[in-house]
């Protein structure tokens, strides 16, 4: 899968995963990987309205990885055989996403996150890490704002708090507009309305201010490329929002950390899990 590719179907999501093989007609990880559409372990969840697919892997402590704005669990192909090997690993496809389909209108990542707060109470679990990827990442913020008690620790790359061009990419910010616009010229399907759904949030959505994330209580490692699509001094932005966080911005590196820098990605969070969060401050600060 070649970067474009990546930020088409893991960023903006709207195109068809047969949109993606026709651009490389030769299959890709993600197209054959077992994750996503695992009979052995997947299962579904009634919860708010819609059924909830979800797969686990491992055991351990909970581990909740949270896909972006159209991904599904198979976006993860390279975190789950890593993290399974000392987590329970949950994986779901986000509301009107993957197979948790939602024929509704609405769509707000509000209601994504509170989605996930309620499949962790159907598990009976009443804490765990989050790792969320783009629109997964404001999923996780959200969750730690909404449902404090339920993040232990959070890891989030790509992550945005408000959409204009002080916080994406302008470029980026110009496309996403022009194509909520192309989809609002076309005939409307339930495939399309789906999508604008979607496009809808990469437009016009979140509206987090920094004084809410001033309220996150759990240690929270924030991540991003250094030409990201969304732009690296508002992902400093988020962490220095948050009382007690770490920064790591990856050189040569776009939106797409969890793919393109798998095996970093997965060390850094692993660590970061495992290890006691620790307030640098004083002398502390020449280490």
């Amino acid at each position: 899968m070649n970067r474009p590719t990546a930020l088409i179907l893991l960023f903006a999501g709207m195109l068809a995963a047969e949109t993606a093989r026709a651009q490389s007609p030769a299959p890709t990880p993600f197209d054959t990987t077992q994750y996503g559409r695992n009979t052995s372990t997947g299962s579904y969840v009634h919860t708010r309205g819609f059924n909830m697919y979800y797969e686990t892997y491992g055991k351990g402590a909970p581990l909740l990885i949270i896909h972006g704005n159209g991904g599904s669990i198979n976006n993860f192909l390279y975190q789950i055989p890593y993290f399974a090997k000392n987590y329970r690993v949950i994986l779901a496809d986000s509301r009107a996403q993957g197979k948790s389909v939602d024929t509704r209108d609405s769509l707000s990542y509000e209601m994504m996150a509170d989605d996930l707060n309620a499949l962790l109470d159907s598990l009976r679990l009443d804490s765990c890490f989050v790792i969320g990827w783009s629109d997964g990442g404001i999923n996780g913020l959200l969750l730690a704002m909404r449902h404090p008690e339920k993040v232990k620790k959070l890891a989030v790359t790509g992550a945005n708090l408000w959409p204009d061009s002080t916080a994406i990419d302008p470029f980026v910010y110009r496309w996403a507009l022009d194509y909520n616009a192309q989809l609002g010229r076309q005939e409307q399907t339930p495939e399309v309305k789906n999508q604008r759904k979607l496009a809808r949030l990469l437009s016009w959505e979140p509206h987090i201010t920094t004084a809410q994330l001033h309220g996150v209580q759990c240690p929270t490692l924030v991540i991003g490329g250094d030409h990201d699509v969304i732009l690296p001094q508002h992902t400093m932005l988020i962490a220095h929002s948050i009382p007690r966080s770490y920064l790591w911005i990856l050189p040569d590196s776009g939106h797409s950390t969890p793919v393109f820098y798998k095996e970093q990605f997965n060390e850094v969070v692993g660590a970061f899990f495992a290890r006691q969060y620790r307030n640098i401050t004083g002398f502390g600060r020449f280490d």
